[in-house]
């Protein structure tokens, strides 16, 4: 289930471009696709994530009658014929998109959406598109790091009171679940997307009592042994003694503050030593993929981990710079391939696919971007027909939980060297002969009108 995304999720420069392309009866069929240029600078890949909502949003979009209503009163609208509102009014998606399934990896250069339909139609979706699946990529990609720094204990996404507003906090509850992480605090998105919720107490709890051992007392006695207690509200090491000497025995504790290395080696022998081996030691507080990661490199014994700002917020590279480019336009019966030629912004023209070629050892090897119909034997394609006629191809919307599965086979074959935290690793993308050919065809043309 995803929450709607209005029509108006639009900047006014596509409501203009459109009402002069309808003025001028400019009506041909437009090709967009939605890609990176770069990865961002502690990024070795992404993860494409958002394409539920967004086939959402191209299936339900419309304009309502109030929102086409505020469009006639608008003074840059007042020489456009009444009749680009009525057309407004009526109009639904028409066209066909082709996309990378949610959780593959992918890189610069590579679409992970493609739309083509009426030029209109294409041009209206960028600001939508490129909100949903640049943010939902952010979250997800940050996500598989920590999720692979925590080398398979559980983290848990608990970064919603940090999201900037609650519709971010939502979507990067499931584009953390769909990386790799096992549950997540906000309701809403256990609610809507069947995710496993998860929570413990805060300290405001145990500070409503006079007596500390008395809230983790009452708490059990509430939630069962199945509880996690928060120990650090005063002193961990004496909070850790009240429960043992209070014979609780909840499922785990959790450290929020202070040095959790030396804590946690703390915590654990005084729990084995009260023969509670079972009570597991969950980590909580502005961690992130590097902290976590030293963390288990010095030998900490943590068993689950919590993180929230930092993924939520994808707070060291909190923006992935997607772009939402035209790359072939037809006038009359005939094709015309675009590109931006302009420096450190160019594209390739033409439609395209990405082919994904793997090593003897399964992981993967390197790409080919090609253009669309060209065959690359041996490779894997990876852009697959999601849309026609503006509805799915598949009346079957995979579950997030089928998503998840899939984006860990496909983490799991990427080579240790891309999983690196701290140094810049390239992958190689090939651009075939035939897509290079026409991009110099196109700089030699470069002038030509439509």
């Amino acid at each position: 289930m995803q929450r709607p995304v209005s029509a108006f999720t639009i900047d006014l420069y596509e409501l203009t471009m459109a009402a002069a392309y309808w003025t001028r009866k400019i009506h041909a069929s437009a090709s967009f696709e939605l890609f990176v240029r770069r990865l961002p600078a502690n990024r070795n890949f992404l993860i494409a994530a958002g394409l539920e909502r967004a086939l959402a949003y191209l299936e339900n979009f419309h304009f309502e009658p109030e929102e086409v209503y505020f469009l006639r009163q608008h003074p840059v609208f007042h020489n456009i014929d009444k009749g680009f509102f009525d057309y407004l009014g009526n109009l639904r998606f028409s066209g066909e998109a082709w996309a990378m399934e949610e959780g593959t990896p992918f890189f610069p250069d590579e679409p992970i959406l493609r739309i083509t339909a009426p030029v209109i139609e294409a041009q209206l979706f960028e600001t939508a598109l490129l909100s949903i699946l640049g943010f939902e990529t952010a979250i997800a990609s940050k996500a598989a790091r920590v999720v692979h720094a925590a080398q398979g204990r559980p983290v848990a996404e608990f970064g919603s009171r940090h999201a900037h507003g609650p519709d971010a906090a939502l979507y990067a509850a499931r584009a953390a679940y769909l990386a790799g992480c096992t549950s997540t605090s906000n309701v809403e998105a256990g609610q809507l997307f069947s995710i496993p919720i998860s929570g413990t107490m805060a300290h405001s709890f145990v500070m409503a009592y006079h007596d500390e051992v008395q809230s983790f007392t009452d708490f059990v006695g509430i939630f069962g042994n199945q509880t996690t207690l928060l120990l650090d509200t005063y002193d961990t090491m004496r909070a850790l003694d009240g429960m043992i000497g209070a014979k609780l025995h909840p499922r785990a504790v959790r450290l929020d503050s202070g040095d959790r290395l030396a804590l946690s080696k703390q915590v654990r022998t005084r729990l084995d030593e009260a023969g509670l081996e079972d009570v597991k030691i969950a980590v909580t507080g502005d961690l992130n993929e590097w902290k976590i990661e030293e963390l288990l490199r010095q030998g900490a014994p943590i068993d689950a981990f919590g993180v929230g700002t930092e993924m939520a917020t994808s707070k060291d590279d909190p923006v992935v710079s997607c772009v939402y480019k035209l790359v072939r336009i037809e006038a009359g019966a005939k094709p015309y391939y675009r590109a931006k030629l302009s420096a450190e912004k160019q594209t390739y023209p033409s439609c395209k696919q990405v082919f994904r070629f793997y090593g003897e050892d399964g992981l993967l090897d390197h790409d080919v971007l090609t253009a669309s119909g060209e065959q690359m034997p041996g490779g894997e394609p990876l852009l697959k027909k999601v849309m026609v006629d503006g509805r799915r191809t598949s009346s079957k919307v995979l579950p997030l939980q089928d998503l998840r599965d899939y984006c860990s086979a496909q983490r799991r074959k990427l080579p240790e060297r891309l999983l690196d935290l701290h140094q810049e690793q390239k992958y190689r993308v090939d651009v075939s002969s035939r897509l290079i050919d026409m991009l110099e065809e196109l700089r030699e043309a470069q002038g030509v009108e439509l």
